[in-house]
This record gives structure tokens, sequence and C-alpha cells, in this order.
């Protein structure tokens, strides 16, 4: 089980797509609007597809209304 802090860009033209910066932070780029969690769909998916896991591995730890988020893998 690994825990990773991310940083959501919602409604991005230029997701989906994941970004790994050079200390190893992680910035999600979503095409899901932040409207009735759809952007937090749209990051469960994005990181299964990434990670290469079941979306019912993924789970947002904290940050449901953020764009800062705490998400484990399970």
């Amino acid at each position: 089980m690994a825990r990773y802090g991310v940083t959501v860009k919602p409604g991005s033209k230029k997701g989906p797509l994941v970004e790994v910066g050079e200390d190893g932070a992680l910035t999600l780029f979503v095409r899901e609007r932040a409207v009735d969690g759809a952007a937090n769909d749209g990051v469960v998916k994005l990181l299964s597809d990434h990670f290469g896991v079941p979306k019912s591995r993924i789970t947002i730890v904290r940050g449901h209304t953020s764009r800062s988020k705490l998400v484990e893998v399970d």
C-alpha cells in the first residue's frame, strides 16, 4: 500500500495525463470538471490506468473537495 500526494487540474484540455515532478510529486490533468464529484472519478480512473491496478484499489483518503489530495494505492 502506498500513499501519494497529488495535485489535480480539473477541466484540463491537456488531460488525461499524469506528470511526475522531479521531487516525485504527481500532477493529474483530468478532463472532468469539479462538479458532483466527476473530477474525483476522473482521478481514480486516471490513477488506475497509470499504476495498472483496478479502480477499486484506489482510494482518495483526504481532499475530496480540494485540488490537493492524498490518495492510497493498494
